[in-house]
């Protein structure tokens, strides 16, 4: 089964023609990164040549941050929506009635919430 061949050269030498291919690509890579530099600005050529491929850590933490704050805006308006209709419910004698409604109208308000504090729908303003 080992016949001495290499299966990914196909033996026709790749060796001897891979060396101007890769001098081709590091001349176009390099072309593209002076490009990209280019686009970008002197501000973020400086980040991304850092090397450590994490990005900004500020900008990572706030992005994380923001994500957080929706999550719980969603589940604190499930939690208190299903609370009082848990409440309701055993102060009227008229469960899972009250559960339901009031779970279903905390659902609507914590996605309202989300929508209102990730920019979609414009904060109401006093008259």
């Amino acid at each position: 089964m080992s016949d001495g061949t290499d299966k990914n050269s196909g033996g026709h030498g790749d060796r001897e023609h891979s060396a101007p291919d890769e001098a081709a690509l590091s001349e176009r890579l390099g072309n593209l990164d002076q490009r990209l530099s280019r686009l970008r600005g002197p501000g973020r050529s400086e980040t991304d040549r850092s090397g450590d491929g994490s990005g900004d850590g500020a900008a990572r933490a706030s992005a994380m941050a923001r994500g957080f704050r929706l999550s719980s805006e969603l589940i604190a308006g499930v939690a208190v929506g299903a609370l009082i209709g848990w409440g309701v419910d055993r102060l009227l004698s008229t469960s899972p009635w009250g559960l339901i409604v009031f779970f279903l109208l905390g659902f609507a308000a914590g996605v309202i919430n989300v929508m209102r504090s990730a920019g979609v729908i414009p904060e109401q303003k006093d008259r």
